[in-house]
């Protein structure tokens, strides 16, 4: 059983009991957020349906963080501009409890 869900503008195929690392939103560990964008699903006995009406998904927040920092470096052959930059994407930390269809 498992469910395609849209949130942060990106698309998860989710199963329950899965861990899952999605764009940050502003909530607090240990609150239970519900995904209403279910783009499909697939019940016990594998039926595939396309835009369920009424399917939601509940997650458990985990915690929030920031991911591993990367480099962005920008530069111009022959004309002496170099300009380096990190930057550390934060994430929620979610855990799928439940499929509803």
């Amino acid at each position: 059983m498992y469910a395609i869900i849209v949130t942060g503008g990106k698309q998860y195929k989710v199963t329950e009991g899965e861990v899952l690392f999605i764009e940050k939103k502003d909530v607090n560990e240990g609150d239970v957020i519900k995904f209403d964008t279910v783009l499909a699903a697939s019940d016990k006995d594998g039926n595939f349906t396309v835009n369920p009406a009424n399917a939601s998904v509940d997650a458990k927040v985990l915690g929030q963080g920031k991911d591993k920092k990367i480099i962005v470096y920008k530069y111009k052959p022959k004309k002496g501009y170099h300009k380096k930059q990190g930057h550390r994407q934060p994430y929620t930390k979610v855990q799928i409890e439940k499929i509803n269809l």
